[in-house]
């Protein structure tokens, strides 16, 4: 599977009900995909794949933010 692909499948895949053991794994590929764009962006400087990076980013620290919780007790 391409990339770009798996890009808009995991932006596209549903949020929420998921369980603590979904989440972890849903930030863990969110890792890895921005890991694998920032290596093309590093070749190429495209805007476009900033923009992408940035979105992932919002995704992967709302998923963290759920994983960890209120910590203000």
């Amino acid at each position: 599977m391409d990339l770009m692909e798996r890009v808009q499948e995991f932006e596209s895949r549903k949020k929420s009900g998921m369980s603590t053991s979904d989440r972890v794994s849903a930030s863990r590929e969110a890792k890895a995909l921005i890991l694998e764009l920032n290596e093309i962006y590093k070749e190429n400087k495209d805007s476009e794949i900033m923009d992408i990076m940035k979105r992932l980013t919002v995704i992967k620290q709302k998923i963290d933010k759920r994983l960890k919780g209120n910590l203000n007790v």
